[in-house]
This record gives structure tokens, sequence and C-alpha cells, in this order.
């Protein structure tokens, strides 16, 4: 049993004002695995107020001083890093694999990019005899989720600490030991005491009072939409600037010169990875209406193949979602589906077979789906895969883009330049063409209701930074 009640403010591991203890359950077996404390609207004023007297020398600090900084981060992480894979397992579910693989390693390499970008990164432009200065936003609040918990936790904190931004973090109360672990990483690095803090606690609490506050520059938010709009009606009062990268229901159109078993094997897998429980999930597959059979036969075979269960076994390939409010939704979901009259490929309602405990759910796809069907509207969030059928490529494009989201896109083609042609009229922030995926250096995103702003490499450092004009510079 993990007992992270203590907060961190101010380069010091504090008791909250007022002591609110809140469970942390393994969504493997339903236990009780921590216990941390949420905090209140006085824990936030303590942790902003750290974080203003903070910023007035580490807002000013020499690009020097930051590299060290995220040297020292760097090597500290890599220090911790199994004890963070553990944590992520524990705490949302990861697969052994993956959370050494892949979600253990985005809080690192997101740390390693920053620190790349901070080395060569120009913070001044010269107009003649006036000069533009890039200079950091201050004091910032980063609201995180509990899908990619280090990642979204990474691509925050290490671009605002590269540019000189002081922040208070919140991570998400249904995955926080990731956090807690992370603020202690920060803290044996010797980040500067007031440059990073962390106050566990809700949306509704925590959330709320640091999108309020006056102390607070900027909003950083990852989670749903719903959420979102919050974080920026809170904030409206202040005029602080809000970056949002939020939910999805992200296309991908299966062209009609593709090889069919690779592609709705890329697909299906890309799915099912943590759980299905990513934004920029493929989660709407496009068909060719005439090979919708062959299609479904394939994903039937895939989804056979994946090994549901104790997310600690070597040989598990797909874990629990992260809570039983998760767990109820996608079930409704899924019982929604085959209400609408969707045609159930596999999966479905219920407990995988030979699991009575955990909050596990069948690897399921659906087919003859239209896209006014509620699976094909809403973010399901869970490993629920919807086949749509088309039957021309202006007609895949238009369902394609047929969402209130714009975050992720897919494209899988025979041949790259009719697929990249393709991409050019998806309206999303990234389209992957035949399972590429990005490094840490490619900006992540998305249009319409997924979000604003970019985070990841060169781009993340953006919105933490303000732009100032000297005219008259030169004399």
């Amino acid at each position: 049993m993990r007992e992270y009640l203590q907060f961190y403010i101010n380069g010091e591991w504090v008791d909250p004002v007022t002591p609110k203890v809140h469970d942390v359950i393994n969504p493997a077996d339903e236990s009780v695995c921590a216990h941390i404390s949420l905090g209140s609207e006085a824990d936030v004023d303590r942790a902003v107020a750290a974080a203003r007297k903070a910023f007035d020398t580490w807002g000013y600090s020499t690009r020097e001083e930051r590299i060290a900084v995220l040297e020292s981060c760097v090597a500290t992480y890599e220090k911790y890093y199994n004890d963070m894979a553990d944590a992520i397992r524990e705490e949302m579910g990861a697969p052994k694999s993956l959370a050494v693989s892949a979600q253990a390693h985005a809080g690192l390499g997101h740390l390693q990019e920053a620190l790349r970008v901070l080395r060569e990164f120009d913070f001044e432009e010269d107009l003649g005899e006036h000069r533009l200065f890039k200079e950091p936003i201050g004091v910032c609040g980063l609201i995180t989720p509990w899908n990619w918990p280090v990642n979204q936790i990474g691509c925050k904190v290490a671009p605002a600490l590269a540019v000189g931004c002081t922040m208070i973090l919140k991570p998400s109360e249904v995955a926080p030991l990731s956090g807690y672990l992370f603020a202690k990483i920060m803290h044996e690095a010797g980040v500067p005491a007031g440059v990073f803090n962390l106050v566990n606690g809700d949306g509704p609490t925590v959330g709320a009072a640091l999108s309020r506050h006056p102390g607070v520059d900027m909003m950083s938010f990852t989670g749903s939409t719903r959420a979102g709009s919050l974080v920026a009606q809170n904030a409206a009062p202040t005029v602080k600037r809000v970056t949002q990268e939020l939910g999805g229901k992200s296309p991908n159109i299966l062209l009609d010169d593709v090889d069919m078993k690779t592609a709705v094997t890329r697909g299906l897998l890309h799915m099912f990875t943590n759980t299905g429980q990513s934004c920029n999930a493929p989660s709407r597959m496009l068909v060719p209406r005439a090979q919708l059979a062959e299609a479904e036969a394939i994903a039937a075979e895939v989804s056979a193949s994946v090994v549901v269960g104790d997310p600690a076994n070597e040989a598990t390939t797909m874990g629990p979602v992260v809570s039983e409010l998760q767990f109820n939704k996608i079930q409704g979901l899924i019982e929604k589906g085959i209400a609408e009259g969707a045609k159930l490929v596999c999966g479905g309602p219920g407990l995988p077979e030979g699991i009575d405990k955990g909050y596990f759910v069948r690897p399921t796809v659906f087919s003859d789906v239209n896209n006014d069907m509620t699976i094909a509207r809403e973010e399901i969030f869970g490993p629920v895969l919807v086949m749509i059928p088309y039957d021309t490529e202006e007609e895949a494009i238009a369902i394609a883009n047929d969402t209130p989201y714009g975050l992720a896109g897919y494209v899988q083609s025979g041949d790259i330049a009719h697929a990249r042609r393709v991409a050019s009229r998806i309206r999303a922030g990234n389209v992957h063409l035949n399972g590429a995926s990005g490094g840490y250096n490619v900006p992540f995103g998305g249009y319409k209701q997924s979000g604003n702003g970019r985070e990841w490499g060169a781009h993340g450092f953006t919105d933490f930074l303000e732009i100032k004009a000297v005219e008259g510079f030169g004399g």
C-alpha cells in the first residue's frame, strides 16, 4: 500500500491544509493500492504563491542554468525508470510490456527532447533596428489525465522548465502514482524550490481553483472536451492563456488499393493498445464496401489473438480499463451499439471469458455502422472499434471529417502518393500514413473540439512563451 498523502510545494513535502484521503484503485483487481490527499483552494493558493516567488529568479535564469537542471532531471528519471513503469501498471492497468516500452519511456523522452531543443532554441529574433524576445509566460497550471499519465506530465513540464516557467501540476486523482514519483524525481534532480509544485485533487476543486486563480498566467489541460471547456470558462475572467488537448474520434481510411490483412491488423492492434484509452486511437475504420466482409473476418481473427489479463503477466497484451466508471460507460455504449442495429463482429458486453474481477472489457468490433450511430459519434475510450463501409473515396473523406473532433487521422494505401493526397484533405492535427507514428519532435494537437495549441518538440515551447517586441533596439 502506497501512502502518498503529502503535496510537493516550494521544494518540500507538506501536509494538506485540510486532510481529505482518497483511495486509489488498482483496476486489475479492484483493490485499494494507495491513498492520496485531495487538495483544496487553500493548497492551490500556497502552491501559486511559491511558484510566483520562484518565477522572480527562474524566469530570468540563463539557458545554461536550465540545461543543467534538465540534464539532472533526465539522469534522475533514468534511475527511477522501472519504478515509473511499475507505478503506471499499478495505477491504470497498462500491461508490463507497454508500461516499460512506451508509457514510462514517454516521460523520459519529453525531458530528453526538451533538452535537445533548448540547446539550440532561438529566444531572440533580429529585425534590424528592432528585436523580438521570447520570454516565459510565467506561472502555469498543468492538469493531466490518467490514460498516458507521465507522457502528459512530461510534455508539459519539460518545455515549461526549459523556457523558464514555474508551475503547479495537478495529475489525475484516478492515476496519481506516476505524478507523485515524478515530483520525487524533480526534487532529487535539484529543480529549484517553487519552480515545480504538485497538488493532488479533483477537477471541480483543485482544477477549478487553478483555472480561476489570478496568480496563474496560463493553463495547459489534457482531458475530455467537456472538462476542457470548463477550464476555459473558469480561466476567461482573468484572460489567461489556455491550451487544450482534448478528445478524438479518429478515422482510419483503408483505401481500395491497400493490403487488407496488413491494414486491418495494424488498425486493430493500434486500437487495442492501451485498452483503447488513447485520445488519438483509430476508432472508426472506414472500409470499401466491397471488402467489408473480408475486413470483418480479419478483425475477428486479430481480436481473438489479443491476450487480456493481469498487467503484471509478460504475456498480457491488453489490461483493464482504468476504473469502474469507465467500465460502466463502455458497457453502456456497447449495448447502445447493439440496440442501434450495428453488427457485432466480436466481443460485446460483459467480462472476458475466465475473468471474474477487474475492469476488463472484451476486445469488441462492430461493423455495418453508419456515421450517425452513437458508437460512431461518441468517444468510447475503450477497446471498441467501429467499421463504417463506404462506396467512393469522396464519401470516405466526407465521413472522416464528419465529426466534431480533429485530433488524428489515419490513411492506409498501397500507393504512398495516393495516401498523401487523401491525407491532405483530412481535418486533423496529426495524420498517420500506413502506420507511421511521430517521434517526440513532432507536434501533437488537434483541430476543432480536439483542442488548440501544440505540444511536443520545439512547437511545444511556443505555448509557454510570450513575444516581446523592443523597437529601436538597434539604436
